[in-house]
């Protein structure tokens, strides 16, 4: 009888005594959260951080399941088929597109629709059998195998970067190269940034305050179709997120026929200039298409949506963005403007094109030589090159981004850069790491295969064949892109903005390799989108992280379906340039004009080409764009100045990075896209959060993915239904004329009409250049 007394008590006291150890271990770990949080960051839920199992951030709350069911299949057989299938048609059908004015896009938004009633249909009607021991049908369609399917669906939808250079060189240069230099070029290009993820993850992934805000709608979404639960949907009654997605996307969907094709003025609500059409001053200040945006509002979404989801996007980003939109190009471009800065009143004020000394589009096949490098003298005789006023902005705005960016994260983020590179991914504390912790992550060899094949492909690429593309040149590309991915993915995570580098890769490689368009081309394509493209694969992890994905099938999922995708899409380009009669010709019959292979040509003429020496340099027209570097670099420590001194002041919420880049898709966007922007984020973000905020947290994220999807799949119903050729015409062939389809573009604005016209033959600028 003793003995069993002791054995329980021995017993009770081992239960006892793991039962201390669990509670300290959650105490310790609450005591991490918070040293390690920012508890000046007015977003954070400090209760929630140290008595919930749950995120600290009530957006995550609101979107994020705080659950996961580790006996749940992700990868199975139906997201192989699935996600292939998706990754074959989606990339292939806009590369088709890409080449095409007016274009329509596919997102992956729409295979994450579609993909649900396949899942279910398989789960329903495919036998439950096993062939060569593989489950033709493992069970109900789970929202992991949507997650994976979805990412394999939009992972490499959009047209590879690195197909323009293919492109580019065909029709500007005359070298057609065969399909493996091709392959390489855009294997390397696509991949070798995702090898930056096994370092990318412990900063950008792990810690519970790098949001990654857009992965908010889609998590949404995916919890809503598969009624997940949300750990923010609290007590609150009301319709479900199920039947409120189900309104905001049928309305979304009928709404849009309207200002996409019925009512195109709805789009472009430039109302101002409807009332004096030929008064310059105020179509430039209240115009969409040319002006300054002071008209305010639309009524399309896909406008309102076009630089992201104002619903998705954190307030004190949105309001920075808006400061800088404002005092930039509401503020000082119209000083520049109408002082004749830069000859800026012989141009337009805005405009996504550059000119000559005549007032003409300018034409750089005045300049070059037969084999595309520059003639002097032809040049000379010319024109030097001309942009407008908020083109020329945002070249200054690019430099200064790049600085700020680099001043912003060492002052603000070298602690935490440092603790999380002292980190295991183990250690890190909220509850979506602690749950992911429980699946294999990807070994780092597995990132070091990729980078070291995707670096020899590379090599192989630019030596083989005639690139002028020095090899020292293709490591500082990569370098470059290298040293931006953590702090830029740092404030795209916060911010849901990213800062570009293709301008800054522009001005190194022309002032490195002058008149080498091709390598100028290679060098912005490496050095650019392999940051870019780190960062889209990290954005898919966090999703991963947040849906509770394994790593591994994450990992295989998205470079199987990258290299599907790429190679389908050089596929498809290779086909067009074949068979479709003078493509890429502007008047080219059935619209494929190629209008980005333009840009991207075009680009690469006038940086590499003529270069940033004959631009930047002191002396030359836009020297003083240069300076934005400067500004770039003390503005940041400013404003940490300011804030160490009064740490209480509203100073604390001003983001330079986020001013300076968050206008940096102007040009082609313009004030139509930010003004609205704003004012939907300011109303739903600031006003709607702070006093309905068991609403915001409800059906927030819920109505921005019905708005995207609705508006996705109204766009290819007009697109396919109703202007779609019957007679090898497309676009305004197929829309109806009359009034409020024509009332927006017959204005100064939609004419693009500069303050002073030339007469032929007339020219303005230096007389020397």
């Amino acid at each position: 009888m003793s003995q069993v007394v002791e054995q329980q008590a021995t017993r009770s006291s081992s239960s006892l005594n793991e039962k201390i150890d669990a509670e300290k271990a959650h105490a310790n770990r609450a005591d991490e959260i918070l040293q390690v949080a920012d508890f000046d960051d007015p977003n954070i839920d400090k209760e929630a951080i140290a008595f919930e199992d749950d995120s600290p951030y009530p957006e995550v709350r609101s979107a994020v399941a705080n659950t996961d069911d580790p006996d749940m299949p992700s990868m199975t057989l139906r997201v192989w088929v699935i996600g292939l299938i998706w990754a074959i048609i989606i990339p292939g059908m806009n590369q088709f597109f890409f080449f095409r004015f007016p274009s329509v896009t596919v997102g992956g938004i729409v295979a994450q629709l579609i993909s649900f009633p396949v899942g279910r249909a398989w789960a329903r009607l495919v036998p439950n059998v096993r062939v060569f021991g593989i489950q033709l049908n493992p069970g109900p369609f789970n929202v992991k195998e949507h997650v994976l399917i979805t990412i394999m669906a939009s992972v490499g939808s959009g047209s590879a970067y690195a197909t323009d250079i293919v492109a580019v060189q065909r029709v500007y240069y005359n070298q057609i190269y065969n399909f493996g230099y091709q392959w390489m070029v855009v294997m390397s290009t696509q991949l070798i940034g995702f090898s930056i993820g096994g370092i990318a993850r412990r900063f950008l992934v792990q810690p519970p305050s790098m949001i990654w805000p857009a992965n908010l709608v889609t998590c949404a979404l995916f919890n809503t179709l598969h009624q997940q639960h949300y750990a923010g949907i609290g007590t609150r009654g009301g319709m479900s997120r199920e039947k409120f997605f189900l309104f905001a996307f049928l309305g979304s969907l009928s709404w849009y026929f309207f200002p996409g094709y019925i009512f195109l003025a709805l789009s472009y609500f430039n109302w101002v200039c409807w009332i004096v059409p030929d008064n310059i001053v105020v179509n430039q200040l209240f115009g969409y298409s040319s002006g300054l945006g002071m008209s305010l509002i639309t009524f399309d979404w896909s406008q309102i949506a076009y630089i992201g989801s104002p619903l998705a996007t954190p307030w004190w980003a949105e309001a920075n963005i808006a400061v800088g939109f404002v005092f930039f190009f509401w503020i000082l471009t119209p000083v520049l403007y109408y002082t004749n800065t830069w000859y800026s009143k012989f141009m337009p004020i805005s405009s996504r094109v550059s000119f000559d000394r005549f007032g003409q589009s300018y034409d750089v096949s005045q300049i070059i030589n037969a084999d595309a490098t520059l003639n002097v003298e032809k040049y000379k005789a010319y024109s030097p090159l001309f942009l407008s006023t908020t083109f020329a902005m945002s070249y200054g705005l690019s430099f200064a981004s790049i600085t700020a960016t680099i001043t912003h994260t060492f002052l603000y983020f070298r602690k935490q850069i440092w603790v999380q590179s002292r980190r295991s991914m183990s250690e890190q504390p909220d509850i979506h790491a602690r749950l992911m912790s429980k699946y294999p992550q990807v070994p780092e060899w597995w990132y070091a295969i990729i980078f070291l094949t995707m670096f020899v492909f590379g090599i192989i690429s630019i030596e083989v064949w005639n690139t002028q593309f020095p090899v020292w040149a293709f490591v500082l590309a990569l370098i470059i892109s290298f040293v931006y991915t953590i702090p830029i993915g740092m404030i795209q995570a916060i911010t849901n903005q990213q800062i570009g580098l293709n301008v800054i890769t522009e001005l190194v490689i022309g002032y490195a390799l002058p008149g080498r368009p091709v390598a100028m081309m290679m060098f912005k394509t490496w050095g650019y989108i392999t940051m870019a493209q780190a960062l889209t694969f990290t954005s898919d992890f966090k999703l991963g992280h947040y849906m509770k994905i394994p790593p591994r099938p994450m990992f295989w999922a998205q470079v199987v379906a990258t290299v599907i995708a790429g190679t389908v899409q050089l596929g498809v380009q290779a086909w067009m340039f074949t068979n479709i009669p003078d493509i890429c010709d502007p008047k080219q019959p059935n619209g494929f004009i190629c209008p980005s292979t333009e840009v991207f040509g075009t680009a690469s003429i006038i940086w590499g080409v003529i270069g940033p020496a004959r631009q930047f340099s002191q002396g030359q027209i836009y020297y003083g764009l240069v300076f934005f570097f400067l500004v770039g670099a003390l503005c940041p420590i400013g404003a940490y100045a300011i804030s160490y001194k009064w740490p209480n002041s509203i100073i604390k919420y001003i983001n330079f990075p986020v001013i300076f880049s968050g206008t940096g898709a102007i040009p082609p966007a313009s004030a139509v896209n930010y003004v609205p922007w704003t004012i939907v984020g300011f109303i739903f973000n600031y006003v709607i959060r702070r006093r309905h905020f068991s609403w915001w947290t409800k059906y927030n994220y819920v109505l921005s993915a019905g708005l995207d999807a609705g508006v996705a799949i109204s766009a290819i119903l007009i697109f396919f239904c109703l202007e779609y050729p019957r007679n090898n015409t497309i676009g305004k062939n197929n829309i109806q004329v009359w009034w409020g389809n024509t009332v927006s573009f017959n204005n100064a604005d939609g004419n693009a009409t500069p303050l002073i016209s030339l007469a032929d033959g007339e020219a303005f600028g230096p007389t020397t250049w």
